[in-house]
């Protein structure tokens, strides 16, 4: 009897432990994630150098519109190389004012992709109605 009440209280003990030290790795992960964002996020602030905007053309490859300095460049980037294609003059380029601005956080960008599916699902509800 007291042989099974020593097995219990230790196996209960043990998973305590083991949950204890769950959270503590979780927590542990989630700071140190958050740190190191924070340091690439610093050290990424560059103002002579900044991607406008990307095209995917085929497989691995893209078409790219990026600032250096004052010029605007077309760039191809495929799976092993970048080639510059061509100097594009800035009056030539459409900026879209909100794109730029927009810097959305995870929350933000999730509850607009939950907006839209909600969307969506209604609009095939009353295409099938």
């Amino acid at each position: 009897m007291i042989l099974t009440v020593s097995n219990s209280t230790n196996s209960y003990l043990q998973f305590l432990t083991v949950l204890i030290l769950f959270v503590f790795v979780l927590a542990a992960t989630y700071w140190t994630t958050k740190w190191i964002a924070g340091y690439q996020k610093g050290k990424k602030t560059d103002a002579n150098l900044e991607v406008i905007e990307t095209s995917q053309i085929a497989n691995n490859k893209y078409v790219q519109i990026i600032r250096v300095g004052q010029k605007y460049l077309a760039v191809a980037i495929g799976k092993d190389s970048v080639t510059m294609l061509t100097e594009v003059p800035e009056d030539q380029l459409t900026f879209s004012s909100s794109a730029k601005n927009e810097q959305l956080g995870f929350k933000e960008l999730f509850e607009k992709i939950q907006k839209k599916t909600i969307l969506e699902k209604e609009n095939d509800r009353n295409k099938n109605e």
